[in-house]
């Protein structure tokens, strides 16, 4: 039979509300975001600084899933259509540079972001992050199998 103990000890669930813990990484995430959208925006893109605001989208997705902000779903669908759109104008000519169209969703995508991190709780950002590695993972085997099955058609 299984214990009635709650599984996160009550200094970590207080941790969990305080707001003197949550301030520096989420300031940190922030941080990140718009720093990689100012390289873009400045034509300094990577693909580092891609996939940094590519994870940060997937966690904002995954926040209004849990119930935050679930009604800017749609600015956050757009900041990854720009994103799609900046990896295929990267993939024609190399370039990792937004156009304005692009820089604006992805800024409207961020303020949601913000005010996503601001109300939810450390464990609802966890979550958040722990099912965007999921996707990822999910996502790169989907990749690796569709690579793998093509290398077999072809060698065959």
């Amino acid at each position: 039979m299984k214990s009635a103990r709650p599984a996160m000890s009550p200094l970590l669930r207080a941790l969990t509300y305080s707001r003197a813990a949550r301030e520096p990484m989420i300031d940190a995430m922030l941080l990140r975001c718009y720093a990689a959208l100012d390289a873009f925006d400045r034509g300094h893109g990577s693909q580092p600084l891609f996939m940094t605001l590519c994870r940060h989208m997937l966690v904002a997705e995954e926040l209004c899933q849990l119930g935050h902000a679930p009604e800017f779903e749609d600015d956050i669908t757009l900041a990854h259509e720009a994103l799609v759109e900046l990896d295929a104008r990267h993939s024609a000519d190399g370039a990792w540079t937004l156009n304005a169209d692009e820089h604006a969703r992805l800024c409207a995508a961020l303020a949601v972001l913000s005010e996503q991190l601001e109300v939810a709780t450390l464990e609802h950002i966890a979550q958040a992050e722990a099912r965007m590695v999921t996707q990822s993972l999910v996502a790169a085997n989907m990749r690796s199998d569709i690579g793998h099955a093509q290398a077999v058609s072809s060698a065959g």
